[in-house]
């Protein structure tokens, strides 16, 4: 799959593409190259970008001070990393949307 890959540091990047305002967060499956994320949260504010972050740090079991968004604060397109994940991306496939 091409939504992540691991860098040099054992760092898990991410592409995203988020739709804000759903009724519950969840990822939901494959949009083009990236992973689709539902936020309840509003795009307003940042409002989405921290609830997304939130999300991320809780799936892979890391303190929010090692989930950092790279690009994409504005847009629907978003490049997330997460410094030494404790697992790895198949845990945002828990809900068995995905594979």
């Amino acid at each position: 799959m091409s939504w992540y890959r691991s860098d040099t540091n054992h760092n898990l990047v991410l592409t995203l593409y988020i739709q804000p305002g759903a009724k519950q967060t969840e990822s939901v499956g494959l949009h083009g190259d990236a992973l689709k994320i539902k936020l309840c949260a509003p795009p307003v504010e940042g409002k989405a970008n921290k609830a997304l972050l939130k999300f991320l740090a809780e799936r892979f079991q890391v303190p929010l001070r090692q989930v950092s968004l790279k690009q994409g604060a504005q847009s629907r397109h978003k490049i997330v990393e997460i410094n030494r994940p404790a697992v790895g991306p198949q845990v945002l496939f828990a809900d068995g949307n995905l594979e």
